[in-house]
């Protein structure tokens, strides 16, 4: 299995910036690509970024120019960098792993980490 942490969150003003960071773990060779979620007002994950093992990133259109996803060089790590942020980001955001193990899908997620953005 994989398990994922999350940490990094916390509260900011509005146009402030924060980092956080995914650290994976367990059987990493079964995941290929990565991501960032964060829940809307019914309480469904919403994609904000991802990356796959080959580096290939897809962002959400509300993100866009403001939030950047990377990944260490071992790729066990995966960061979300956010910039510009908006009241409207609020939002627990959750860490995701995907990926596949004897053609079964697998799916991974970690606890949350509570962003706030302040007026």
């Amino acid at each position: 299995q994989v398990q994922l942490v999350e940490s990094g969150g916390g509260s900011v003003q509005a146009g402030g910036s924060l980092t956080l960071s995914c650290a994976a773990s367990g059987s990493l060779w079964s995941v290929n690509t990565m991501g960032w979620y964060r829940q809307d007002p019914g309480n469904q994950h919403v994609l904000v970024a991802s990356i796959t093992n080959d580096g290939i990133t897809d962002y959400s259109e509300f993100v866009k120019g403001r939030f950047t996803i990377t990944r260490d060089n071992d790729k066990s790590t995966v960061f979300l960098h956010m910039t510009n942020l908006k009241p409207e980001d609020t939002s627990v955001y959750y860490c995701n792993a995907r990926g596949a193990v004897s053609q079964v899908p697998v799916n991974y997620w970690g606890q949350g980490t509570r962003v706030t953005v302040s007026s």
